[in-house]
């Protein structure tokens, strides 16, 4: 039997073997199919309970399968299932079509939509109607037989080409080591990095160290190496994966997908891409996100390139460089920030042990929200690196699974993202809890430390456990208004806001101990952290801002004319730039959030969300960290709430007010 079919409570990873894939999603689409004929064949007049309603609940076995199956393709994956990945991705996308340009199906949801003033919904009814309503009328229900065929060929060519995006990414990164064996190239690395890499060497049986294109390898390398030389190496060699004259080059699938996702807007009846994809979210034009993002660019431009001066000035002084490339720019902002604050980030290191950071998180969750975190052994996971956990609150009701996946290895891609294996919903009055997931990519422990955090890692758990905690205290009816199912730009809120409690006194000294001592640590350390928070701010905004503004380049015009990736792309970055090019090397061809994740018109949330995390903080700061008020505020009218209500509306209930960029400005020493 297919265990993928039968009826399961927490995932069954290891009793599911590859083959299993397939067939049953085959299935599950079928089985789909049925529920949604069984709404299309009605005979009563279509209401709110028998097509709205019904609707959101089919295809809960497609959903539960597919969440298993794509969560694999990026945290354990291996050739076969990136072929699967390859031939059921068309299938689902048709699927998608044959829903979304069903013509029966979508009149009858018109027919309640057209109604539905005389229908006394609630807030959230009303939200799901008009959701499902526009999930048609955006994706192409409107349209007539050929352009429907049109679009869905786009779909199926866009589908393809984004998973050949990733794979490509991914090869090129597996396909970069850097073997060193002479003392001098490893000088000024840390102990740690040095061991980790020494690790990886042994078991590729070589000797010496071996550095990688993942995160925990490169980001090191390229803070603390002193040789400018293999800096360079490393760097040009991150800067060009998918831009090299190979298999896995991207500059065509690029272009394939911004070209045909202008042609989709088009056919729909947008402008562009952008047009599109801004109407559901809170931005909700092209040209306010561009002067969101100019007004912010207006404040960050001159301390970046003040603090650029500075820096290239220091390692001027320091080894007499006269002109600053990028792969100096980690190396001496770590130097300068040493002197500057005198921290350095490997003394922190060793207060920041995975356990002890993860007993952390589940503590200030439990001061603010009531949750209590139990590590469970009983629960099936798809890899011994997994840690699952039962969530319940103060009065032992459950709450939520929790699983989470902290370590890199070869079948996992880079980064650090939340997923969901099962969303909450009340169904036939029963309240069904999530099961939530968080990957991320956290040093090793080696054989004579445990895992030991940078203090950048350490943020990234918080914000990954951010939108957990959006997914765990879900409480909505319908589960495609649950949790993280919210528009775009407010998604990160909750992940983005837990992050500065890292910076709090109060919060660190709950689980920031040394891994040897137990000591807690010391008050200077806590001060230099915050106020070493805003150091190079200004250079921090234009990189998020530069991203931004090249997504919306590639975005918010007609692509048809552009030959040359490389300098459309040199062109978006102009009013950003302060490193000289590297010709060699190309962003946009690994730019995964745009052309692989779901950050396409969409990556200036991040910054968006610093907006709303800045503001919203600030009233934890007046009423203190662990206020239970505000904290109750917080989870009643943003964590449990999902999708149900506009983002704005529910953001102001929290807050009373509408957010304002200038507590963003202050907290980054911008103003």
């Amino acid at each position: 039997m297919n265990p993928l079919l039968q009826d399961f409570n927490t995932a069954p990873f290891s009793k599911i073997s590859e083959q299993d894939y397939k067939p049953a999603i085959q299935t599950a689409i079928e089985e789909t199919k049925k529920e949604i004929d069984l709404i299309v064949s009605n005979s009563d007049t279509p209401t709110f309970e028998n097509t709205t309603v019904a609707l959101d609940f089919t295809g809960e076995k497609l959903g539960r399968i597919t969440s298993i199956f794509f969560n694999l393709n990026s945290a354990e994956t291996n050739d076969k299932i990136q072929k699967i990945a390859k031939e059921i991705s068309p299938w689902l996308s048709e699927f998608k079509n044959d829903m979304i340009l069903n013509e029966a199906l979508f009149q009858r949801v018109k027919t309640v939509y057209d109604s539905k003033d005389g229908l006394s919904l609630t807030p959230e009814q009303s939200m799901l109607l008009e959701k499902q309503y526009k999930g048609f009328a955006r994706n192409g229900a409107n349209l007539n037989d050929v352009e429907k065929s049109t679009l869905r060929k786009i779909d199926a060519e866009l589908s393809n080409l984004s998973l050949q995006f990733g794979e490509n990414v991914l090869a090129e990164t597996n396909a970069f080591e850097m073997h060193l064996t002479a003392e001098k190239d490893v000088a000024g690395l840390p102990e740690s990095v040095k061991e980790a890499a020494s690790q990886l060497a042994k078991e590729n049986n070589k000797e010496g160290w071996i550095f990688t294109l993942d995160y925990p390898s490169y980001i090191p390398f390229m803070t603390y190496a002193d040789s400018r030389e293999l800096r360079k190496k490393l760097a040009v060699a991150a800067g060009k994966k998918a831009f090299q004259k190979n298999d896995f080059n991207n500059e065509d699938v690029v272009l394939a997908i911004v070209k045909l996702r202008h042609q989709r807007a088009n056919l729909l009846g947008y402008k562009t891409h952008a047009h599109f994809v801004l109407e559901e979210r809170m931005a909700e034009t092209p040209e306010k996100v561009l002067s969101f993002s100019n007004e912010l660019l207006q404040k960050a431009k001159p301390a970046a390139q003040k603090e650029f001066e500075e820096l290239e000035s220091y390692a001027k002084k320091l080894d007499g460089i006269d002109q600053l490339q990028k792969w100096d720019g980690a190396y001496y902002a770590e130097k300068l920030k040493k002197e500057r604050y005198n921290l350095d980030q490997e003394i922190l290191k060793p207060y920041f042990k995975l356990e002890n950071v993860i007993d952390g998180v589940f503590t200030v969750a439990s001061k603010l929200y009531d949750l209590q975190f139990k590590e469970v052994f009983d629960i099936d996971t798809y890899h011994p690196d997994v840690k699952t956990y039962n969530v319940s609150d103060i009065d032992n009701n459950f709450i939520a699974v929790f699983y989470a996946d902290f370590h890199p290895r070869k079948g996992k891609r880079n980064g650090a993202w939340m997923t969901s294996y099962r969303p909450q919903q009340i169904k036939n009055g029963i309240n069904e809890r999530p099961h939530v997931s968080i990957v991320c990519n956290f040093t090793k422990p080696t054989n004579t430390k445990p895992s030991l955090l940078t203090f950048n890692e350490v943020t990234t758990l918080f914000h990954e456990f951010g939108h957990a905690l959006h997914g765990m205290l879900a409480n909505t009816t319908y589960n495609s208004l649950s949790g993280t199912s919210v528009s775009w730009d407010f998604v990160e809120l909750p992940s983005q806001i837990l992050e500065n409690w890292c910076y709090e006194k109060e919060a660190l000294e709950l689980f920031a101990k040394h891994y040897e001592t137990g000591e807690t640590i010391p008050m200077e350390y806590v001060t230099k952290i915050k106020e070493s928070a805003s150091f190079h701010e200004g250079m921090q905004t234009l990189r998020q801002l530069s991203f931004g503004l090249l997504d919306m380049s590639w975005h918010s015009q007609d692509p048809s004319k552009i030959t040359s990736v490389k300098e459309f792309e040199n062109q978006a970055f102009s009013k950003t730039k302060l490193y000289p090019d590297v010709k060699e090397n190309c962003m946009s061809t690994a730019f995964s959030h745009i052309f692989q994740g779901g950050y396409s018109a969409g990556y200036y949330s991040y910054k968006w969300a610093e907006v709303l995390d800045a503001d919203a903080f600030e009233y934890f700061l007046e009423k203190g960290i662990f206020n239970k008020e505000v904290a109750t505020k917080f989870k009643e009218n943003v964590l449990s709430k999902g999708g149900t209500e506009k983002p704005m509306d529910l953001y102001k209930r929290f807050r009373g007010k509408e957010p304002k960029p200038d507590a963003l400005l202050r907290r980054a020493g911008l103003l």
